[in-house]
């Protein structure tokens, strides 16, 4: 009861040392009564108290704070670390799509419709004046309850397209190309239709303060389903379902921790960005964050994967 309510910190060093002894002798009276007594209530008594010191002799003894500062400060970096080349095929694939929608774009604007929806677009289309351009940039901040609902919707949209690259990834990889790619043409059309108004720059900028977070937590969880198709790809000596079993612990480390980026990212999208308006300080704020991060998986992804070797 003591272990069970304060820890097994409550515990003498006497006690720790008895404890495993204990629970043995437990095990085994439970295993006599079943066999030999005709008391179900000594049975039950029995296996409840088995059953309770199961947990505290080889339960979990981290608190959610310890396990959360784990993960952030090894786990995540060091999957990171470790799925690198993934990551670095999802960011190539989501530069080749900008470059792609850019590109077509910019020759023929009737393909923005097709790479934009209405939502995602917001007025700003091919058919804008530099003006409305230019205010979609730069306009007044909206109240607090519609950047937090704008942070809400970015947020779970964001969310949604890595947890489909994430979990696409057991098809071989191949959604996954096509939805990066798309994404890529998606944003490299709004460029398009801001470089025509001699805008590039500051939708950049603009883009810049939530951007480095958010396509970098895309690519990462496009990493993650990348991750995945290796090894339905190339399973080694084991068998598909065991080889997905192992690459899905780090593919689901990846995730989780884009999931969190992403959710960072509509908050800065939701609040910062559209409180800071000048072209200049949102061009250092997102420098800023893809040096942070940068800084953050290449750190501590190492140190963890040279401490554990």
């Amino acid at each position: 009861k003591r272990a069970e309510r304060r820890g097994l910190k409550s515990l003498h060093a006497d006690e720790l040392l008895r404890l495993p002894l204990l629970y043995r002798d437990c095990a085994s009276s439970l295993s006599v009564a079943r066999s030999i007594s005709l008391d179900a209530n000594l049975v039950a008594y029995l296996e409840a108290l088995a059953g309770r010191a199961y947990f505290v002799v080889y339960g979990t003894r981290a608190r959610f704070g310890e396990l959360l500062a784990r993960f952030l400060w090894r786990q995540f970096p060091a999957a990171v670390c470790a799925a690198w080349l993934p990551i670095l095929f999802s960011v190539a694939l989501l530069l080749v799509g900008v470059g792609m929608g850019w590109a077509m774009t910019a020759a023929d604007s009737s393909w923005f419709d097709a790479f934009v929806s209405a939502d995602l677009a917001q007025g700003r289309t091919p058919a804008a004046s530099r003006a409305e351009l230019a205010e979609s940039l730069f306009d007044t901040p909206p109240p607090a309850e519609r950047l937090a609902a704008f942070a809400s919707f970015l947020f779970e949209n964001n969310a949604r397209i890595g947890m489909m690259c994430f979990a696409l990834g057991a098809l071989i990889g191949a959604p996954v190309v096509v939805l990066l790619i798309y994404n890529g043409l998606a944003l490299g059309a709004m460029c398009a239709v801001f470089d025509g108004q001699g805008l590039a720059l500051e939708f950049l900028a603009w883009l810049s303060v939530h951007g480095t977070t958010e396509l970098l937590a895309v690519a990462i969880c496009g990493g993650a389903g990348f991750h995945l198709a290796g090894a339905m790809i190339d399973p080694g000596r084991r068998s598909r379902l065991a080889a997905l079993a192992a690459h899905g612990r780090r593919a689901a480390a990846l995730a989780v921790g884009a999931v969190g980026m992403l959710l960072l990212a509509a908050l800065i999208e939701g609040f910062v960005r559209q409180l800071i308006t000048d072209t200049a300080w949102r061009l250092a704020i997102g420098g800023f964050m893809l040096v942070a991060w940068c800084a953050y998986f290449a750190g501590l992804g190492r140190a963890d994967r040279g401490s554990s070797a």
